[in-house]
């Protein structure tokens, strides 16, 4: 089996409804988002790929167009935890990418989430 993953980076705020007014991420913050999509693959095209990095230039395309500096709860119809948000990036690319394993959101260098196939 062959992997192979390409990051995408953004910056954005977001606020986290259900939490207690004390929380920190009750708060309006912001993070340096880093989204890493994951492909899986059994066989390599006939160049020696998985998937040729040019091929995701999309989903720069689409994160750029839609999450970069903005305001994550204006964004989305849910809760912007990274959890969701890895979900709905991968729901989103499946369809383009059907090699596509693994969606991870990062929010800082010691946190991540990731929705798996």
């Amino acid at each position: 089996m062959f992997t192979i993953s390409k990051r995408f980076d953004f910056s954005a705020s977001h606020r986290l409804d259900g939490l207690p007014a004390d929380h920190q991420c009750a708060r309006l913050h912001g993070h340096n988002y880093s989204v890493t999509l994951t492909l899986k693959s059994n066989e390599l095209n006939e160049v020696g790929f998985v998937k040729d990095y040019g091929e995701l230039g999309e989903v720069k395309n689409y994160l750029d167009k839609t999450v970069e500096h903005r305001h994550l709860n204006d964004c989305f119809d849910f809760n912007p935890t990274a959890e969701n948000m890895a979900r709905h990036f991968f729901q989103i690319f499946t369809g383009n990418y059907p090699q596509l394993f693994s969606v991870t959101v990062k929010e800082t260098d010691k946190t991540s989430a990731t929705y798996e196939r």
